[in-house]
């Protein structure tokens, strides 16, 4: 019998591999149902939706390994991470799916909920008014009107799949629809900025690296203490407060 490995686990869903087969239960329909058509329409390689029993859904394990992990040197070729830009980039030019997306906010309800995040930060001890004044003045810049464009929406470092050169398959759909197509780029090089420039390559057109940077310091705001709730150890090397100190 294949052994079951718990992927992730937290309140929200957990994540199990048995073999080559993952099984994601989450007891939020809405974002089952997301991910399942996100993967359906997305022009780029997806996971094979195995069958549907909610709230579990089983998919197959894409071929290759990860690009690297958050926290990790990334040992992908800089044409690893081109390809990634490529495949993010067809995706971004695809048409826009019909639902916005769980993460997708206008500029002011984001920057309302960002100053109430860092205000708790400061008063709970979790992070040292410095920085987070400092990394609440970066983020500014992300706080703007943008084009809409198909995203992922969560495309962690982990999420994308390589075999030698060449992208495999991008996993974890549940947070895709229409969103800022530089939130995807800031999210894959979160705490990896020295792959940045291969993925821009491979993405093919310019950017505004203000705006991902921007996105760099926005995402670990608000992600800080979440994941220390949660069990996950967002001081550890490389991660996000240390994306956060990068900006001091």
């Amino acid at each position: 019998m294949d052994e079951v490995k718990v992927v992730v686990a937290h309140s929200e869903r957990a994540t199990l591999r048995v073999g080559d087969v993952f099984l994601k239960v989450d007891a939020d329909q809405a974002r089952i149902d997301a991910e399942v058509e996100a993967m359906a329409l997305a022009p780029v390689p997806t996971p094979e939706v195995l069958w549907r029993r909610p709230p579990v859904l089983a998919i197959a394990a894409v071929p290759g390994t990860a690009l690297g992990r958050l926290g990790e040197p990334s040992t992908a070729s800089p044409a690893a991470w081109a390809a990634a830009g490529a495949v993010i980039r067809k995706l971004h030019d695809a048409p826009l799916p019909p639902w916005t997306g769980r993460r997708r906010r206008d500029p002011d309800e984001l920057a309302a909920e960002l100053d109430g995040e860092c205000e708790l930060l400061v008063t709970n001890g979790v992070l040292p008014a410095d920085l987070v004044t400092r990394n609440r003045q970066v983020a500014e810049a992300a706080l703007r009107s943008w084009t809409p464009a198909f995203t992922h929406g969560d495309l962690q470092i982990d999420h994308v799949f390589v075999d030698g050169d060449e992208v495999t398959g991008i996993i974890d759909w549940s947070e895709a629809g229409r969103g800022d197509a530089l939130f995807d780029l800031a999210t894959l090089t979160l705490g990896h900025e020295e792959h940045l420039d291969d993925v821009i390559a491979g993405y093919g057109t310019d950017v505004d690296l203000d705006v991902i940077r921007a996105w760099w310091s926005l995402r670990s705001l608000l992600g800080v203490r979440w994941l220390v709730e949660h069990g996950f150890d967002a001081f550890a090397p490389g991660c996000e407060v240390d994306v956060l100190r990068s900006r001091m």
